[in-house]
């Protein structure tokens, strides 16, 4: 294997949502090859620019510089008796050895959370630590990388010879589980883990992600490892600062019958500070979780909805011991 195990993809094609071109029809072949070999892979041309990137950076960079007591006016109940929300919002680096702020649709209003009453449907006052040019900043970069998600998610239905659009099915704003979080990683003076594997040490340790697609930026201090299925080796993730890091996820991996293995990652513990912005692209929590969403020519609206199939999906991860 060479330093170019992770596949660069330009996806320009698909952003403009014709998938009948002949460029289309080849970018998804590399995206069906890119999921199948290995799991990971990069995007360029995914229609986010530097200037949003960078800003994004700086919201997610001024929210962690923040007081420890500021932060968790934003923290779930476990960590803000005051609060009511359960899942999203801020996690001290006393959980896991980072810091992390969780943020769900930010359409959802306190009205409509109030009236739904899903554990996971969760309303957040983010103006207790955003100003407001810093939420419209939140606003475009979720909007902006939902499309992108579900670009990459219609791809793989048309791979299935189905209809993009039946991906509304799936997914609908208000109702997705997709989650934007800033992970910070302070100067952490002890590993989270050594790996049982090559007893490398860790700053966050292995696992495969939960959802459909996981979007990524990490910063220029890398250390992102994908792991090869068959080998069982580590490989890093390099960065790129024009590209986006996608991944697999469970949820891929049952709804494709296996085809698309959530794949196995980890991030190098590198004892400095480090930001990354991970979008988890989760259907909306009444999705019924059945196979043949992907591969039959008529959906059986029936089986495990979505939000059961995350509750066990999370059960693995210390952070959300809430």
């Amino acid at each position: 294997m060479t330093k170019n195990y992770i596949p660069t993809i330009d996806i320009s094609s698909l952003i403009k949502n014709n998938f009948d071109t002949q460029v289309a029809s080849k970018t998804i072949k590399e995206i069906e090859k890119a999921c199948v070999n290995v799991g990971f892979f990069q995007v360029t041309g995914h229609g986010l620019n530097l200037k949003e990137i960078k800003k994004i950076c700086e919201v997610g960079n001024n929210f962690f510089n923040l007081p420890n007591n500021k932060k968790r006016k934003l923290s779930p109940k476990k960590w803000n008796k005051k609060n009511k929300n359960l899942y999203r919002g801020y996690f001290p680096n006393d959980v896991n050895g980072k810091e992390g702020l969780d943020i769900g649709d930010l359409k959802v209003t306190k009205s409509f959370s109030n009236k739904l009453k899903n554990q996971y449907i969760e309303y957040i006052n983010l103006a207790k630590c955003f100003n407001k040019s810093s939420i419209r900043t939140l606003n475009k970069y979720f909007d902006n990388i939902y499309f992108l998600s579900e670009t990459l998610f219609k791809s793989i239905i048309k791979l299935n010879k189905k209809n993009p659009n039946i991906s509304i099915k799936a997914f609908s704003r208000l109702k997705t589980l997709s989650t934007l979080r800033f992970n910070y990683y302070p100067n952490q003076t002890n590993p989270v883990e050594i790996s049982k594997q090559d007893g490398v040490a860790l700053g966050c340790e292995t696992h495969v992600d939960s959802g459909i697609f996981t979007v990524l930026y990490q910063d220029g201090k890398g250390g992102l490892q994908v792991q090869n299925r068959k080998t069982k080796k580590w490989y890093d993730v390099p960065f790129n600062k024009k590209a986006l890091v996608v991944n697999t996820g469970r949820a891929l991996e049952f709804l494709s019958k296996g085809k698309f293995k959530a794949t196995n990652h980890r991030v190098l513990w590198n004892k400095s500070k480090r930001l990354s912005i991970p979008f988890f692209f989760e259907p909306s929590y009444d999705f019924k979780m059945n196979k043949s969403f992907l591969n039959c020519r008529k959906y059986s609206n029936s089986g495990q909805i979505y939000e059961k199939f995350l509750n066990q999906s999370l059960k693995k991860f210390v952070e959300y011991q809430r």
